[in-house]
């Protein structure tokens, strides 16, 4: 059975470029290596979250995408840059899954 596609290609229109740090560089810089780069259904609202250490963070923006965007990655880290100027860091991810298993969409939240 297919399931539908709950972030479709045709909602996805803003160009984002996702990054995930690691390591570093000969000059003490972070590494970045490019995890995605294309389209996502971006939108910007401003809501808050509570950690566990009772300390609230405020959420600027999601990204959603078609799919697994990073399928050799179970957490996604780093930075992304969206509408090639603004810089935003990830704070959590979430891969959605079908009933069967498949990753139907990937959802970021942005800082």
């Amino acid at each position: 059975m297919r399931f539908p596609r709950l972030v479709p290609d045709k909602v996805c229109t803003t160009p984002i470029t996702v990054y995930r740090e690691g390591g570093l560089n000969r000059d003490g810089s972070p590494k970045r290596t490019v995890i995605f780069d294309g389209k996502c259904n971006y939108s910007e609202k401003t809501f808050q979250r509570m950690t566990a250490d009772k300390q609230l963070i405020t959420l600027n923006a999601v990204a959603l995408f078609n799919g697994d965007i990073a399928p050799d990655v179970d957490d996604i880290e780093g930075e992304a840059d969206v509408l090639h100027g603004i810089h935003r860091r990830i704070y959590a991810s979430q891969k959605c899954r079908d009933p069967d298993g498949a990753v139907n969409y990937t959802r970021l939240e942005l800082i």
